[in-house]
């Protein structure tokens, strides 16, 4: 299993949008492992755009 921490340091996006309202806004389940997903970490977000990928271990 793809270690976060072995992807890249944190990466952040610009909001481009408006702030979520709350804390599980900033989530979204991937369609291919069903694994959350925090669109605040952009290593999070294109892991999961890759296809066939695997579920990261989230390092906790």
């Amino acid at each position: 299993m793809t270690k976060l921490s072995d992807l890249a340091p944190p990466l952040s996006g610009t909001l481009w949008i408006r702030p979520a309202a709350e804390e599980e806004d900033h989530f979204h389940l991937c369609r291919g492992c069903g694994q959350a997903v925090d669109e605040r970490d952009l290593r999070q977000v294109q892991w999961h755009q890759q296809p066939a990928h695997r579920r990261l271990d989230l390092d906790s």
